[in-house]
């Protein structure tokens, strides 16, 4: 894989990564912006407004046709939660000429409907349609109180919440309900223009196609493109220690059968001058995979719970550990849990431990190379951390951590908060993946 990185218009940077492993290019223009609470839900929900119809394509239907034309394209909206910023736009997933009937390159036509969506939306009177921005409120409103049905992934959306409560970071991707609700079509008109004028853009792109020939595609696509003054100082506020000398404790009741306790830690000194490899093999040895502490010992040893799982958000700088547990169990497991970290920083790292968890993450991080999406996700994490090297390369520093690396990221590690959703009664859909990102 050959990858190039380039500014090509104003605030506008191009990561394009040749590749001949795939049947259909991806392509995605994601659009970034500070995460705060009053603007969340109105960027999540342009994205979805543009998808609906453009002045040449004015519904769904026609958009539909057209991308039949294009031999299948699909265009997506996308919403993402980058540490502290917003990332907000389209994903395209293009056929490669060379597996169509007459080896037709489509990669030209589709990038130019991607900037029609992007640029040039269905309006009437210079403002978004009220029945399209009513449509697609009202589905964004009821995808963002689905949350709930989620009992393990909105556990850990609580202990964020609550954790992280006079920052940026306690937002949803999404933004809230309520925010949601008041948004009408002249204030997202406003705020689309705003978005567009203002927001530093990052465009993606892994395919068959050279980087010439993507960034000629592009720039024709973008050509009405408004600049303004472009918001460059965007990014997380990290915090390396818990709010309070004691962590705070938070318990909910809800109609649940089984308990679901999350906690939130700081990742400390490490967050000085992260060291993305070492940090994930810290959450590795911890709590990441079948071989973790939490799941060897908390889980399987002494069966205090269903699950237990550690995630780490390297750009905030925090470790989130989910688990389910019998409401009765709730002391004994946070005990145990901690317990286990607390065995990390006094040195209690076996050598199997330690190669078993440097093993699993290098295996994902090289698997990532034969996922599109996987590498557009870990692309864009790149550039918003200032980073220029790609799974490959970071797994080879993975490989190269040591225990006292390890253990000197632990002993900085603090427990902020502990979140606990009890109750009785049943629930039928209590499952979900541990994910950092609301």
């Amino acid at each position: 894989m050959d990858i190039s990185q380039k500014e090509i218009l104003t605030g506008v940077s191009l990561t394009c990564l040749r590749s001949d492993k795939f049947k259909t290019a991806c392509l995605s223009i994601s659009l970034l912006s500070q995460l705060e609470r009053e603007t969340a839900s109105m960027n999540a929900l342009i994205p979805f407004v543009l998808r609906r119809g453009t002045t040449t394509y004015p519904d769904m239907e026609s958009i539909s046709r057209r991308l039949d034309e294009l031999y299948g394209t699909a265009i997506e909206p996308v919403v993402r939660r980058v540490g502290e910023i917003q990332c907000v736009g389209l994903y395209a997933s293009i056929p490669e000429g060379e597996f169509l009937p007459d080896r037709q390159d489509v990669l030209h036509d589709a990038a130019a409907l991607m900037g029609q969506l992007l640029l040039d939306p269905v309006t009437r009177g210079g403002l978004f349609l009220p029945d399209y921005v009513d449509s697609e409120r009202g589905k964004l409103c009821e995808l963002i109180r689905s949350r709930v049905n989620d009992k393990r992934g909105y556990a850990v959306i609580r202990c964020i919440e609550e954790m992280c409560c006079f920052e940026p970071y306690s937002v949803g991707r999404y933004g809230s309900v309520e925010d949601c609700e008041s948004i009408n079509y002249k204030k997202l008109t406003r705020r689309y223009r705003t978005l567009l004028q203002t927001s530093p853009i990052e465009i993606f792109y892994c395919g068959r196609s050279d980087a010439k020939s993507v960034e000629r595609a592009l720039l024709d696509a973008l050509a009405l493109l408004p600049r303004g003054e472009i918001d460059y100082e965007i990014g997380t506020d990290v915090r390396m220690n818990s709010v309070e000398a004691e962590p705070r404790y938070v318990e909910e009741t809800m109609n649940v059968t089984q308990g679901k306790l999350s906690i939130g830690f700081r990742l400390g000194e490490a967050m000085d001058e992260p060291d993305m490899a070492a940090l994930s093999v810290f959450n590795a040895v911890y709590g990441s995979g079948s071989t973790s502490k939490l799941f060897v010992n908390v889980r399987e040893r002494l069966q205090l719970c269903y699950y237990a799982g550690s995630a780490v958000d390297l750009h905030k700088g925090i470790m989130l550990v989910s688990s389910g547990i019998e409401f009765d169990k709730f002391d004994e497991a946070k005990a145990e849990i901690l317990a286990q970290l607390d065995e990390m920083r006094r040195g209690s790292i076996t050598d199997e431990e330690l190669s078993a968890a440097k093993a699993s993450v290098a295996s994902m991080l090289r698997s990532d190379m034969d996922s599109q999406g996987e590498l557009e996700g870990f692309y864009l994490s790149q550039a918003l951390a200032g980073l220029d090297y790609g799974p490959p390369e970071l797994a080879a520093l993975v490989e190269e951590v040591t225990k006292e690396d390890v253990i000197d990221i632990a002993r900085g590690v603090e427990c902020d908060l502990v979140y606990f959703l009890t109750g009785s009664g049943e629930d039928a859909d209590e499952e979900g993946e541990l994910d950092a990102e609301n």
